[in-house]
């Protein structure tokens, strides 16, 4: 067996991560097993990622052909005892919920091929702390992809204290077998994107809060003086604003004052303006669209 080239890739977690991550290991020609206790998530999966390759057939991004190939990779199970004999590739991407995360390692790890790596999603839990559930914490490792899977290039991988060089290079290479740019991350409080992220978004909430400029004025700098493909409050208002919070607060706590919440983005929680998911954020949404001219400005704070 080439340790370098996975035979059978477990995904556990049939969510949107879950689903898009399995989707990258079939299409990149690898054995993928989904794995969900839950059998209506895994019929939604497998149906979101026939849909994914049917659009990428109607793009020309890839052959009739390429895409039934990779369906046919893509294997579903409810068992993760059943899953887990012989694979050597393991990647959790359940709940961030760290007992549910230790649970799946601990079960797993001795069903494993020897030598198999074991990989988390997570990206804001302690890979070192769910290392610890088993005897060979050396094989463990985060694995951070981003949402929308087949779009996004970049995957995070984070050290936790026990990984071993060995560890990340072959998670390295499986990256760039899948067509992915990965960089890597000594485990520390949201990583490199979301720590910059929310530095980002929470001093944008500082100038909309300080009247510097208007929230589209703001979004419109970022997009188009550093490229960004959406602004800061933008990305807030989608990723939502008690999602932000609650990062913020950690930071906050972790790595000190420069991470303190903004004011407003306290204030928008407490009124339950959260983003898209509630129809109004900095933004206001109908049928999940921005209305134009309707971003908070100094005036209406």
């Amino acid at each position: 067996m080439n340790s370098h080239k996975p035979d059978k890739i477990i995904v556990v977690g049939a969510g949107l991560m879950g689903t898009g991550i399995a989707h990258g290991f079939a299409s990149s020609g690898f054995q993928t097993l989904l794995v969900d206790t839950n059998a209506e998530s895994l019929s939604k999966a497998k149906g979101n990622i026939e849909k994914i390759l049917n659009d990428g057939v109607k793009l020309g991004k890839v052959s009739a052909e390429q895409a039934q190939a990779s369906f046919a990779n893509l294997v579903t199970c409810g068992d993760l005892n059943e899953a887990a004999i012989g694979a050597n590739w393991l990647v959790e991407t359940v709940s961030e919920q760290l007992a549910v995360k230790k649970a799946i390692v601990t079960l797993a790890a001795p069903l494993l091929a020897e030598n198999a790596i074991i990989a988390t999603n997570t990206s804001a839990l302690s890979v070192t702390e769910i290392a610890a559930s088993i005897g060979s914490a050396d094989r463990v490792i985060g694995m951070h992809f981003f949402n929308p899977v087949h779009k996004m290039k970049l995957v995070e991988l984070v050290r936790g204290l026990a990984t071993s060089d060995d560890t990340v290079a072959r998670t390295r290479a499986l990256c760039e077998a899948m067509g992915k740019t990965s960089i890597v991350v000594n485990e520390s409080p949201g990583l490199t994107t979301s720590r910059m992220s929310a530095m980002l978004g929470n001093e944008a909430m500082y100038m909309l809060q300080e009247g510097i400029a208007t929230a589209e004025d703001i979004d419109t700098a970022l997009r188009l003086g550093f490229n960004h493909p959406m602004g800061p409050l933008e990305l807030g208002d989608l990723t939502g604003w008690d999602t932000r919070l609650a990062v913020l607060r950690y930071l906050h706590q972790t790595l000190g004052e420069k991470f303190r919440p903004c004011p407003l983005i306290i204030k928008m929680v407490a009124a339950g303006r959260l983003g898209r998911k509630t129809g109004h954020g900095v933004y206001r949404y109908e049928d999940n669209k921005a209305v134009p001219g309707s971003g908070l400005k100094a005036s209406t704070l």
